[in-house]
C-alpha cells in the first residue's frame, strides 16, 4: 500500500517538509530485479562465512561504538589516510543528508549537475537548501566543464557523482579538482560506483591538496553490502567533525560494523564479480545497441548500470515486469530522461533475460 499524507498531517509540518511525498522506490515482486544497482552474484563463500561469524560473536545488549573507531581504522588504512579523515553512515544517503545539514541551508546554494541522483535535490528541498542545476548536454549528458566552474564560485557545496546515476558517465579527477578550486565551500565527489570504473578515475588522491574536498563510497555496489547499509566519506578531518557533529548517535549498528569491517578485510575477493559486471556491461551494451533500428539507444556506462531509451518507456517497463517478471528503473518522468529505462548488469542469464524481452517489446510482440 502506498503511504499518503492526509491535507490533516501536512497541515501541521513543516513547510519543506509538507512538499515531500514518502519515498516509493516502486517495489514489486518479480524473478529478475535489475532495478536497484545491487552486485546480483553470489557473495564470496569466504566472506559470508566470515560475517556470519563475526555476527554470531557479536553481543547485541550494549550500544554500539558511537564513532565505529574499528572501522574507522581499517577504512582509513585501505585509503592511507587518517582514522580522523574517516566517517561512517548508515548507508552513503545518512552522510549525504549529514552534508546539506551541515554545510546547505537558506542563501547557501547546492550546485548539481543535472540529471543526476535525485536524493540530492529532495535532501536540499528538506532543508531548505536552493538548488543550482547546472544541465548536463541532454545528447551526450556530458558536462559544460567551464560553465560549472564558473558557477562553482555561487555555491557552498557541490555534489558530483561520478560514474554519474543514472547516465553512467564519469567526471574527471582534473574537473573535480577545478571544482574545488572554484568553489568557496566543500566539494562532494560522489563515488557510489567508482569500482565499476576504469582505473584512475577516483578523485580521492585529491583529498591531500583539497581539504574542502570529501569522497563519498559506499559498500553497497560493488561489495553486495546494501542490505548491510554502510556508506563512508573521505576528508579533511575539519569536514570530518563538522559532520560528526550533526550526524544522530548510534547510527551504524553493532552488526553492521562488525560484518563491514569482515566485508573490508575480504574486499579481495569481490573482484571476480566486479570484473564480470564490467564484462557483461560491455556485452549487454553491444547486444542493446543492435537495436538501434528499433528506436532503441543505450549509452555508455563506467558504473553497474545502463541508461536506455526507447519509445514508450513507461508502457515497457509495466510490461518487462508483468510479462517478463523483471525489474528495471523508469526514469521517463525525470526531467532530461524522457523514456528512459535504467537497467542494472547482472548476471549473463538475467542479462540476456532482459535483452530479449526488450527485443519482443520493440517488435511489438507479445511473450
Amino acid at each position: 500500500m502506498t503511504l499518503s499524507i492526509s491535507k490533516r498531517v501536512r497541515c501541521l509540518m513543516r513547510p519543506a517538509a509538507a512538499a515531500l511525498e514518502p519515498y516509493d522506490a516502486a517495489f514489486s515482486q518479480a524473478h529478475i530485479n535489475l532495478s536497484a544497482n545491487e552486485n546480483d552474484y553470489p557473495m564470496p563463500a569466504a566472506a559470508r562465512e566470515a560475517i556470519d561469524a563475526a555476527i554470531a560473536r557479536t553481543p547485541t545488549n550494549r550500544y554500539p561504538i558511537a564513532m565505529a573507531d574499528e572501522l574507522r581504522e581499517a577504512i582509513a588504512a585501505w585509503h592511507g589516510v587518517e582514522k580522523d579523515q574517516v566517517i561512517v553512515g548508515n548507508g552513503g544517503d545518512e552522510l549525504l543528508f549529514n552534508l546539506i545539514l551541515a554545510f546547505g541551508g537558506t542563501d547557501r546554494p547546492l550546485l548539481v549537475l543535472a540529471p543526476t541522483f535525485s536524493v540530492y535535490e529532495l535532501y536540499a528541498k528538506l532543508l531548505e537548501t536552493p538548488v543550482i542545476r547546472l544541465w548536463r548536454d541532454p545528447d551526450t549528458f556530458g558536462v559544460d566543464e567551464d560553465r560549472a566552474v564558473e558557477a562553482a564560485g555561487r555555491a557552498n557545496l557541490i555534489i558530483v557523482t561520478t560514474p554519474n546515476n543514472p547516465t553512467g558517465n564519469l567526471s574527471s579527477p582534473e574537473f573535480v579538482a577545478r571544482l574545488c578550486d572554484a568553489c568557496p565551500g566543500i566539494v562532494l565527489a560522489d563515488e557510489a560506483y567508482i569500482e565499476f570504473a576504469e582505473k584512475g578515475s577516483s578523485s580521492e588522491g585529491l583529498l591531500v591538496a583539497h581539504d574542502n574536498l570529501s569522497v563519498l563510497r559506499t559498500l553497497s555496489k560493488a561489495y553486495q553490502f546494501a542490505g548491510g547499509r554502510l556508506g563512508y566519506a573521505l576528508a579533511s578531518a575539519d569536514v570530518i567533525a563538522a559532520l560528526a557533529a550533526v550526524r544522530q548517535p548510534y547510527s551504524v549498528s553493532v552488526l553492521a560494523q562488525v560484518a563491514a569491517l569482515a566485508v573490508i578485510e575480504r574486499r579481495f575477493e569481490f573482484q571476480h564479480s566486479i570484473d564480470r559486471i564490467r564484462q557483461e556491461r560491455q556485452r549487454t551494451l553491444l547486444a542493446l545497441a543492435s537495436l538501434s533500428d528499433m528506436g532503441l539507444r543505450v549509452w555508455p556506462s563506467s558504473a553497474n548500470f545502463l541508461l536506455v531509451r526507447l519509445p514508450h518507456a513507461a508502457e515497457a517497463r509495466v510490461r518487462l515486469r508483468d510479462e517478463f517478471s523483471i525489474l528495471v528503473r523508469d526514469l521517463s518522468d525525470t526531467p532530461g530522461l524522457t523514456d528512459c529505462l535504467r537497467i542494472t548488469v547482472g548476471r549473463p542469464d538475467e542479462n540476456d533475460a532482459v535483452i530479449g524481452a526488450i527485443t519482443t517489446i520493440l517488435r511489438g510482440e507479445s511473450q
